[in-house]
């Protein structure tokens, strides 16, 4: 039987080398927080920077005391909403809903006995503390809830479940962004991670890397309202755009057939 030439036989050898090269993949390259041990996270330094009350954001707060009725006028009323959403008057197959106060420009809101109440850049735990402490000049041991309820979030790119989020947790993570995203796909790339937030009507940015521990120190780890996460695709889904990504495939499947040729040949 005929050998195959010389140079046949290297490209195949060539080819199974590159197969073999481009199948491994180091261990930085896709284990998350790294160094994790060495890493000094000041977690309660940097919840203090997250999550502060906008202008426009919709609030519910909620006021309550061992003596209820005291506590009656600094709620505001509470609405029925039927099963199909309509809201009106209470029924037996509606449910109760709390009104939301809504953030006025000026930072404000207009909170019933108190008046014009300034909340913006304050958390939640911290207008809570605020609101106690005025109102407990007329109500004795009062107890303040206060919940934003528009806290939503967008995760793109090379993530398994892509889309908006409504968050219920005042402290929440890009970890936790993207585990309601399905986590990364084999393809996203896990040390360039683009988090795009606005603050004071200017749209700020971070580039944040999963891989090294230090990321939960970044102000950026603890998103906000309206926070957009995007996943970029490494570079091989980038180079995957502009050929079928059957190729692939193919070329192994090519490999393998040569491969099989040269051992029959021989």
């Amino acid at each position: 039987m005929k050998k195959l030439p010389q140079f046949f036989k290297l490209s195949v050898i060539g080819l199974l080398l590159i197969s073999l090269a481009s199948s491994c993949v180091s261990r930085q390259e896709i284990v998350y927080f790294q160094g994790l041990e060495e890493a000094e996270a000041r977690i309660d330094k940097q919840r203090e920077n997250s999550l502060k009350i906008k202008p426009n954001d919709l609030l519910t707060i909620s006021v309550s005391a061992p003596e209820q009725t005291a506590a009656l006028p600094f709620n505001l009323p509470v609405i029925g909403v039927s099963q199909g959403g309509e809201i009106g008057g209470l029924s037996p197959v509606g449910r109760q809903q709390l009104q939301t106060y809504l953030v006025e420009e000026n930072g404000k809101i207009d909170f019933p006995i108190l008046g014009q109440v300034a909340v913006e850049g304050l958390s939640q735990q911290e207008l809570a503390a605020n609101l106690k402490e005025k109102i407990r000049r007329y109500v004795q041991d009062p107890i303040v809830n206060v919940r934003l309820v528009n806290f939503q979030i967008s995760v793109l790119g090379e993530v398994n479940r892509p889309g908006t989020f409504d968050v219920q947790d005042a402290y929440f993570t890009l970890s936790q962004a993207l585990g309601m995203a399905g986590d990364l796909s084999i393809y996203g790339k896990r040390d360039n991670i683009l988090v795009m937030r606005e603050e004071n009507g200017v749209t700020t940015h971070a580039y944040l890397d999963l891989g090294d521990a230090n990321v939960i120190n970044s102000p950026y780890y603890y998103l906000q309202q309206n926070d957009v996460v995007y996943v970029e695709p490494n570079a091989p889904q980038r180079q995957s755009a502009s050929y079928n990504r059957n190729a692939g495939v193919y070329i192994s499947i090519a490999s393998v057939l040569v491969s099989v040729a040269v051992l029959l040949t021989r």
